[in-house]
């Protein structure tokens, strides 16, 4: 068998996906959005998930430990939300004991969910625990959490010297992976082992073959961002097009975004629908297709996979903030002021949420005003005042109402506030 560079292994959704799961199965996710409001402390901790998400996202690993060890000091009740993204960011690092601990802890809630095993099962591999590495990815396998999961049991079973089973489970690997090439790279050591040696050589091939599709599409990647931006539009659809893989959401999320960066949002449509058809648990799958039916200025059918998202995971931000902004444009402000109010503790510092509240939280208090509902108008005119202290209108707007209740001090109050900040 010739030589051949090891393949880089493919990652399995990215580490946003891998962070952020739901136990739908066990009713967690419902439990967890419904605890979402919480006293000033755990709206704290809301701000720390926010920003540990966004740091896992960008594989910022460090930054995302602090961010979700932050959060469960202020509520030790977040296991799922903050203590398993915080196993992944260990892991991701290499700090197998404390990834390991971490997610020992959320085994204990859970129960054997695939995805705390299959983490478990990558640990035991790092620690040449093959045996339990089998055990944990086996179980994993029952409903797999990644693409790639199939791909460690074979691998496990290979190291345990099983060469039958790690040809079945690499076989499987195939199948739900058949452009990763790491795996017939794998594969043809267990042929070798077998003494399959022409098959072998045929495996080792095919890897190297992939490869160089690989190579060949990054090329087309990089001649369909030009043709977007300088040819004709068809033409370059039609050149794009080439890289459409109607059974690969990854591929397809990737032709997608191309299209969107390079503002064609109609022409992205097509592959997100069918990524969110092949993928209808990823939380970047769904933000990437509601974001373009929002591109397009249709916002109900936005609103679709934004709720269907937002059932499994309530604490990311890009989900909420995208969604409290579709709700604003259907005319919803009640459920808009919710979502953004919760969208800004996760991210409190993000300017466009923070003007977009402003706007449904004073279209609110004019609402209530004009219904007479004079508590529910002044909740919502100070917190407009909180979220824009140098504008003097949400304190002309309480003057009146306190003008009408009979408040005449409280009005006189909000009056000189307002003249203040106007200016006179």
């Amino acid at each position: 068998m010739k030589a051949a560079t090891k393949p880089r292994l493919v990652r399995p959704l990215g580490a946003l996906l891998m962070a952020l799961f739901c136990l739908a199965s066990n009713g967690v996710c419902q439990n967890a959005a419904a605890t979402s409001h919480q006293p000033s402390a755990s709206e704290t901790a809301e701000a720390h998930l926010g920003k540990g998400y966004d740091a896992l996202k960008e594989d910022r690993y460090p930054v995302a430990v602090d961010e979700f060890r932050a959060a469960l000091a202020l509520d030790p009740t977040l296991v799922l939300r903050a203590q398993f993204p915080l196993a992944v960011a260990l892991f991701e690092q290499h700090k197998s004991a404390e990834a390991r601990r971490e997610l020992e802890a959320v085994r204990g809630v859970t129960g054997d969910h695939p995805n705390v095993l299959y983490y478990l099962g990558r640990l035991d591999l790092e620690d040449r625990n093959f045996e339990s590495a089998i055990k944990n990815l086996s179980q994993a396998m029952a409903k797999p959490p990644f693409p790639d999961t199939a791909y460690h049991l074979g691998f496990a079973y290979f190291k345990q010297g099983d060469l039958p089973k790690a040809e079945k489970w690499l076989k499987e690997a195939q199948k739900i992976n058949p452009r990763d090439p790491s795996v017939p790279y794998q594969l043809g050591f267990v042929y070798r082992k077998e003494g399959r040696q022409e098959e072998a050589e045929k495996s080792i091939a095919l890897s190297e073959d992939l490869h160089r599709r690989g190579d060949t599409e990054a090329r087309l990647r990089a001649e369909c961002g030009q043709k977007l931006d300088s040819g004709p539009r068809e033409e370059a659809r039609a050149l794009c097009e080439k890289l459409y893989e109607p059974a690969d959401a990854d591929r397809l999320t990737s032709l997608g975004t191309m299209y969107g960066q390079h503002g064609d949002p109609e022409a992205a449509l097509k592959p997100f629908l069918r990524a969110a058809e092949l993928s209808p648990q990823s939380p970047q799958v769904q933000y990437n297709l509601a974001l373009t039916y929002s591109q397009l200025n249709r916002y109900q059918d936005a609103r679709v996979p934004l709720e269907r998202a937002l059932k499994r995971w309530p604490d990311l931000f890009p989900l909420n903030a995208l969604y409290g902004a579709v709700l604003a444009k259907l005319g919803d402000d009640a459920h808009a002021y919710e979502t953004l109010r919760h969208a800004r503790q996760l991210k409190p510092d993000d300017g466009a949420t923070a003007d977009l509240l402003y706007e449904t939280a004073v279209k609110l208090g004019k609402k209530s005003e004009e219904a007479r509902q004079y508590a529910s108008a002044l909740r919502y005119l100070e917190e407009a005042a909180d979220l824009r202290p140098q504008d003097p209108d949400p304190h002309r707007s309480m003057a009146e109402i306190y003008t009408r209740t009979g408040k005449p001090e409280r009005s006189a109050e909000e009056q000189k506030k307002a003249e203040r900040l106007s200016g006179k």
